[in-house]
C-alpha cells in the first residue's frame, strides 16, 4: 500500500506539474501528453480539459457549470503564458 502511494505520488510530481494555482483550481500540463495544446484544470476530484488554441472546453469530468466557467475564465486570462509553458514542455 505504501509503495503504491509512493509510485502514484512520484508519477504525479514528475508527469503532471501544476503550472498555476488560483481560487482552488490547479492548472496542470501533463508531460506525457499529446497535441493539441491543452491543460487539465482540477478542482477537488473534478477535472476540466481546455484546449489552448483555439480556447475551448474539450472534456468535463464532473465539474459543475459555475466552476467550469470560473476555470475557463482563469485559463483564458493566462492563455498566452499557458501556451508558452505547453510548448516548453512539449517542444
Amino acid at each position: 500500500m505504501i509503495w503504491s502511494h509512493f509510485l502514484i505520488s512520484w508519477y504525479t510530481l514528475t508527469n503532471m506539474p501544476t503550472i498555476l494555482r488560483q481560487d482552488g483550481f490547479e492548472v496542470m500540463i501533463y508531460t506525457r501528453d499529446h497535441e493539441p495544446p491543452h491543460v487539465h484544470v482540477w478542482h477537488g476530484r473534478t477535472e476540466l480539459v481546455i484546449n489552448l488554441a483555439p480556447l475551448e472546453v474539450r472534456e468535463n469530468n464532473g465539474m459543475q457549470p459555475n466552476r467550469s466557467r470560473n476555470a475557463f475564465d482563469i485559463v483564458a486570462s493566462h492563455q498566452t503564458e499557458l501556451l508558452i509553458a505547453w510548448r516548453k514542455i512539449h517542444p
